[in-house]
């Protein structure tokens, strides 16, 4: 029975791992493309309006 518990979080743990894992990549893949297709189209930034005050600023990761 302790194997089975021992086998069990193993597999909880790579789960969580891999699902991380995941998300950085999804995160890191769309940070590169956004930063392809800046440099493809010349610009140096994306703009975002900010709710508060209205003016736009750069958008931060």
């Amino acid at each position: 029975m302790p194997q089975l518990i021992f086998f069990a979080l193993i597999a909880l743990v790579a789960w969580y791992g891999y699902r991380h894992f995941i998300k950085e990549a999804e995160r890191v893949t769309a940070r590169v493309r956004r930063e392809e297709h800046q440099a493809a189209t010349g610009t140096q930034g994306t703009l975002v309006k900010d709710p508060e005050t209205g003016e736009y600023r750069l958008a931060k990761d």
